[in-house]
């Protein structure tokens, strides 16, 4: 089998610098693939997976700053760093899986292995929550908080091993899910582009149901039936979501690793930098490579990097596909002479970094849902009938419960609508969608900083404690933002990503999360540092939110969501997508045809800007 991939992989590349391949899927055999593969019915495995993984991961991390304060025993503050790096870890680690992926392994090897190590974390941590050597004597941190011994040692070593054996796992194969679904659809195929903004939106309902499942049912075993079960559970749902993958193997459309993605970034660079003296031509049909004429008849959804136009964007750039005056190909090495496509890949790759950057404030928020109002609904009164209380972390449950009946209606309602009023397959633009969400998230912290205003005051003027409820707008809120947000990234970051690409840059997706993490933990210090005096400590310097300024923290999260929305809007409209990339048919039509008026008009100088 190992012959008939590598083969196949061969073929592969030879047919892309002639410019002859479009798809270039296999199946498990290593075989191209036929009709019989890819598509929902294969995706639906892979939608099986995210489930079931997103259940594992969310019900350690949304509840492991309880574990990590009362069982752990850190401080506050620390305690809620250790979630904050821990969960920006598993989105960094990301990075790695969509290299790995795409240059090396592929994304069902990626995800197969990646898979066994996170489980092992789960089952790490399962065992040391369940044996009491393992983790420091039991302590009420809140009353006796100064006499609990925080965990050190080999207890700390095993803890920190486990959880990181989980975000290894985790973050190399987050990626690799959204990828391997979405490869299972032709992007260039007009037909199964609007299969393909659907699988986006059945992916997020996927991770809605294993958020909410984590959130509920999981969290509520963690808190009645202990922490090391809890882990079990997670374990187990991991073991599920493997088999279920596994399940799919025969049905699967595999994109072939095609090497290392750096290097042709790589070579560009230096490229550049050798030629930098070096003047651009005016006509860009004199650079090595391309084939911006109107009788190459480029289809503007092509996926094959060897198609790219030219685009006019970061022009130094194109330094590095100047000829040598002699003409002379041969005589220049692919470190000094690149192709307009590779030069183009690397405009891409710079281009969305702006709006990569956009939503690290975002999930800076959603660190904050994540660690410090599960704290806050600690210090609120849980009960919601005299036998049952509510435990804070399934507070994060109610945007899923939502977002489990506002997803489907997103898809069935307004899509189809909006697709009439804009043309486009999904309904708004995915750079549209993630700005309507950045908006809305401002209005989370608004919500978070009123209501917990209102909690101290309560607690400290007049003895009353309030229902946790009050804090349910936040997560609502929120959650409607992130629906908006995080699906339009991913669509946006995989509409715009070529053959080899795939999980790379949907992997970018996943490092905001990562940043947005931790940029939470840095402000979290920096505010303690800059707010703390002789006489005081800082706005989150307290073990007891009633003596912390939780809610000045809020407010300041809110203006910086505000001002990162404008900055938004300024790098999105600077934004432009390569006319070969634009994968809605209608809009690539319309840009070939412009394309085809305008080198009538000024000649083939000019033909595509």
């Amino acid at each position: 089998m190992d012959n008939s991939v590598e083969k196949t992989r061969m073929k592969f590349k030879q047919d892309s610098l002639s410019g002859g391949v479009e798809e270039t899927s296999v199946d498990w055999r290593g075989r191209i693939c036929k009709s019989k593969h890819g598509g929902m019915a294969a995706a639906v495995f892979v939608l099986g997976l995210q489930a079931f993984e997103m259940m594992g991961i969310a019900a350690v991390g949304n509840n492991l700053i309880t574990y990590v304060f009362n069982d752990m025993h850190f401080p506050l503050s620390k305690s809620a760093n250790i979630v904050t790096n821990f969960v920006g870890t598993v989105f960094l680690l990301s990075l790695l899986g969509g290299f790995l992926s795409d240059s090396y392994l592929g994304s069902f090897w990626t995800m197969l292995i990646f898979g066994f190590v996170e489980l092992s974390g789960f089952i790490l941590l399962s065992v040391q929550a369940h044996l009491p050597q393992l983790r420091p004597p039991s302590c009420d941190m809140v009353s006796d908080g100064v006499d609990c011994v925080e965990a050190k040692g080999y207890k700390a070593l095993i803890f920190f091993l486990a959880l990181y054996l989980v975000a290894l796992g985790s973050g190399c194969l987050k990626p690799n899910i959204i990828s391997h679904g979405a490869d299972q659809f032709k992007k260039e195929d007009p037909k199964q582009s609007k299969k393909l903004s659907t699988y986006f939106n059945v992916a997020y309902f996927a991770f809605c149901i294993g958020e909410l499942l984590a959130l509920t049912v999981l969290v509520w075993v963690q808190t009645h039936s202990g922490m090391d079960v809890g882990f079990g559970v997670s374990a187990a749902a991991m073991a599920v979501g493997l088999i279920c993958l596994i399940s799919g193997s025969f049905s699967y459309r595999n994109k072939p690793p095609k090497g290392s993605i750096f290097t042709p970034f790589a070579q560009v660079f230096v490229a550049a930098i050798t030629k930098r003296k070096q003047i651009c031509p005016s006509n860009s049909q004199m650079l090595h490579g391309c084939h911006n004429n109107v009788s190459s008849h480029v289809p503007a959804t092509s996926t094959d990097a060897s198609n790219l136009l030219h685009t006019e964007k970061f022009r130094f750039l194109d330094k590095a596909c100047i000829r040598v005056q002699d003409g002379s190909e041969a005589s220049e090495s692919t470190w000094r002479l690149c192709t307009v496509a590779q030069v183009e890949q690397v405009k891409i790759l710079i281009s969305v970094i702006p709006i990569f950057s956009c939503t690290i404030i975002f999930n800076t928020i959603l660190a904050q849902l994540q660690t410090f109002s599960v704290q806050q609904g600690s210090a609120m009164n849980t009960r919601i009938t005299k036998s049952f209380k509510i435990p804070p972390a399934s507070l994060q449950s109610i945007p899923y419960i939502m977002l489990i009946f506002v997803v489907p209606l997103y898809e069935t309602a307004f899509v189809p609508i909006a697709r009439r009023i804009t043309g486009k397959d999904s309904g708004i633009t995915p750079l549209q969608r993630v700005g309507v969400g950045l908006f809305i998230a401002t209005f989370s912290m608004v919500s978070a900083a009123v209501i917990e205003r209102k909690r101290r005051t309560s607690a400290l003027d007049y003895q009353e404690t309030l229902s946790i409820f009050w804090i349910a707008p936040q997560f609502l809120i929120f959650g409607l933002s992130e629906m908006f947000t995080a699906v339009g990234l991913i669509e946006f970051f995989y509409k715009q990503s070529l053959e080899g690409m795939q999980s790379f840059l949907t992997a970018m997706t996943y490092c905001s999360y990562s940043f947005g993490f931790y940029l939470s933990s840095l402000l979290v210090s920096l505010v303690n540092k800059i707010t703390s005096s002789s006489s005081s400590g800082g706005w989150l310097s307290d073990n007891d939110l009633n003596k912390d300024k939780l809610d000045l923290f809020y407010w300041l999260l809110a203006v910086l969501s505000l001002i990162n929305f404008f900055n938004y809007l300024f790098w999105s409209k600077w934004y432009s997508y390569n006319p070969s990339l634009s994968h809605d048919h209608s809009l690539g039509q319309d840009i070939e045809s412009q394309n085809f008026n305008s080198s009538k008009r000024v000649g083939p100088e000019n033909t595509i800007s």
